[in-house]
Formats: C-alpha cells, structure tokens, sequence
C-alpha cells in the first residue's frame, strides 16, 4: 500500500487537471444558449471566454510560489472547491457581471490543476521518473477536453446545459473532499524565497530574445485556445451545418491529437536537434490548415475536417519544444519561473484570440436577429476566425528568425 499511495495522490491531483479542462471547454458547447440567457453579444461573449485565460494566466506564477510554500494538499483542494463554488455561481446567477466573475474564477483556480499534479510528482516520486510522469499527467489531463467535447455536448442536448453544468459542480465538491482525503499533508515552508523568486522574475524582462519567443508562443496558441476551446463549435455548426454534437467531435480531435503531439515533436526535435525549426514549421502548417478550412467554406467532409483538426493538434504540442528552448536558455536556478511565466504569456493569447474574434464577429454582423438575440452568419465567423492562421503563421515566420546561435551564446552568458 505504501508503494501505491504516491500514484493515489497523482491519480487524484491528475483529476483535477481533467475536470478543469472541462470547465475550458465547456462554453464552446452553448453559445447562443448563455448568449440568450444573458441577452449579449459576441463581443460580450468573446470577453467572458477570455476571462477564465486572464484569471488562468495570472495566478500562474503565485500557484506556483503557494505550491512550493504550502504544498499540493491544501493548494489544490481549496483550488478545487474555489472552481466548484464558481461553477455553481454561474449556474445560479442572472446576473451578467456575477457570471463574468465566475468565469475569471474558475480559469484562477484551474490554474493548479497542471502545476499541482507536477507538485506532487516531484515531491512523492523519483526524480528518474519526473519527465515519463508529467507526459502521463498531460495526456491524461487532455482527456478532460476530449469527454468535455461530444460525451458532454450529448448531455447537453438531453439535459439542457444548466442542469450538465450543475452535474459538474457536483462531481467537483466530490473530487474536493477526495482531494484533501487522499493527498498528504506538507510540511509548510516558511524559508525566504520570495525575493530570490522575484528577482529570477525580473531578470527574464532582461532578455529580449526569450520575450520574443514568448510573444510567438502567445500568437501561435490560436488553434487550440481560440478555436477548440470556444469558437470551433458554433463555427463548424454554422458554416458546415454540423449537428452539435458532431461538430464538438470534430474539434476535440485537437485535443486528441495532442495525446500524440508532445512525445513525437521532442522525439524529433531531440533526433534533429531542430527546436526551432520544427516550432516554426508548426505554426506555418496549422497556419496553413486553418487557411484550407476557412477557404473552403463548408465544403470539407467531417472526416477531412476531423482528420486535419488530428494534424493540428499534434501541431499544437509545439509548446513542449518552447519551454524546453526556455528553461534551457536560463540557468538550472531560473527554469521553474520561467517555465511559469512562458506558460502565463501563453495562457494571455487565449485572452487576446477570445476579444478579437468576438469584436469581429459583432464588426461583421448583418443585423439579423431572433428573439432580440443576434443571429452571426458563416461569413461573420469566417472573417474573424481569420485572424487565427495569420497569427500562428506570424508566430511560426519569429521562430524562423530567432537563430540558435544567439540562443547559445546567451545562455552560455546566463
């Protein structure tokens, strides 16, 4: 039982990394309905989207100080009762503003959710292990997005949404009282690290090379924040007149090819020692296969589509090869705040894709309407899904230009 209790504790902090991926997804699957119950637009909706990845980026790098000072029992269990409560609220609430809380709400307390299964693996298992866990801990967590898509969009459309989503905060007070059950308490740190963590912060604001390549990182996050997590649903069901359901499968397979993305781009990368290469070559293929999407205009099949949304995901996984190419431009101290703040910056191009499409689309609208709720027409998604491709491309054409010769001679300087 000794021997089994440490892979308890990741099985469960592991859970918690799925439900949250859940709750990511969940608003793609009904968006007229909360854009009817709340009487908003798409700019409207575009800004509770982005929410939760400004609530999710910003508690980022203080998860990450709290894990270390508190440990993952009390941090994820409050974590998790904190995105259960919020759920709740959103369920509960008429109220717009309450709503847009609740949205920042649980994208800040999802933040613990990778950061907290990475905590508990280094604390309770060999370090030999440290790299083959977190992958496992990974895929697992995507199979959250993956059943969050058509098994819960099937729900939806049996149950109505507001009835799934208070099944979820239910299943959410469970996996709390599971959480501070089964994971150990840690002794607490009371050692001085915030200014040493601080001034590793700061520091990296001094490399402009590593803000470069996380500003590529951020306009290539399109295709998996902006499109699978939200906009992807109502895109394919009114562009390719797909039945929710259908159009939920087409895009979890993003997610399901990201089961298969990470493993296989560091292979590659490592084989060829061409980080950079491959993440430019990334950006400009799903840059490409959004571009055949959007062109085509409701003429792919499902399987073309399902098949090209597979490529992107495992495209997607680029982010493995861009917190390696980080923590390696730094010194062995710096690699866990950089890591975090690589992975904030990323999280704020969710923020950036869910407020320009939604201005676009109400930019693009005809005027139409039913029941005094705006009707957005194939071409209105079309022309703000657009900026999705030019930026990834953008973000693939910096990582062609930031040469690995500069990266080596500054992190010899580092």
């Amino acid at each position: 039982m000794t021997a089994l209790y440490p892979w308890i504790m990741w099985f469960f902090a592991t859970s918690f990394f799925a439900y949250q991926f859940i709750m990511r997804v969940f608003l793609g699957l009904c968006v007229p309905e909360i854009m009817q119950k709340f009487q908003v637009n798409a700019t409207d909706f575009g800004l509770m989207a982005s929410l939760y990845y400004y609530g999710y980026a910003g508690m980022q790098i203080p998860i990450a100080f709290l894990l270390d000072r508190f440990g993952p029992r009390s941090i994820i269990s409050l974590s998790c009762f904190t995105c259960t409560l919020s759920i709740f609220l959103f369920y509960w609430t008429d109220n717009w503003y309450l709503a847009l809380l609740a949205r920042f709400l649980i994208g800040a307390a999802s933040a613990a959710g990778f950061l907290g299964a990475s905590k508990v693996i280094s604390l309770w298992f060999p370090y030999r292990l440290y790299a083959r866990m977190v992958g496992l801990s990974f895929s697992l967590g995507l199979l959250g997005a993956v059943y969050g898509g058509r098994p819960v969009s099937h729900l939806i459309t049996l149950y109505g949404w507001e009835n799934v989503l208070l099944i979820i905060g239910t299943v959410g007070l469970i996996l709390t009282g599971l959480l501070c059950l089964t994971i150990k308490p840690y002794k607490v740190s009371f050692l001085h690290e915030g200014p040493v963590f601080l001034k590793n912060l700061k520091s990296l604001f001094s490399m402009p090379a590593l803000l470069l390549m996380a500003g590529a990182n951020l306009l290539m996050v399109g295709p998996l924040e902006g499109f699978a997590d939200v906009w992807g649903v109502p895109y394919l069901m009114q562009a390719y007149t797909l039945q929710k359901e259908d159009a939920a499968f087409v895009t979890s397979a993003i997610f399901t090819g990201m089961l298969l993305g990470g493993p296989l781009l560091a292979y590659f990368a490592e084989k060829f020692n061409a980080s950079y290469q491959i993440t430019a070559l990334c950006g400009l293929l799903m840059a490409a296969l959004f571009s055949i999407m959007l062109l085509a205009q409701g003429h792919l099949n499902d399987t073309l589509l399902y098949v090209m949304m597979f490529i992107v995901g495992i495209l997607c996984c680029y982010q493995v090869l861009v917190f390696a190419i980080g923590t390696a431009y730094v010194s062995e101290g710096m690699r866990g705040v950089t890591v975090a703040f690589l992975n904030c910056i990323n999280m704020l191009g969710g923020s950036f894709f869910h407020t320009t499409i939604g201005v676009l689309m109400d930019h693009f609208w005809t005027g139409a309407t039913a029941n005094g709720q705006r009707l957005y027409e194939a071409h209105a998604y079309d022309y703000a899904l657009w900026t999705i491709p030019l930026a990834a491309g953008i973000g693939g054409f910096v990582f062609m230009l930031l040469s690995p010769s500069r990266y080596k001679t500054n992190k010899s300087a580092g």
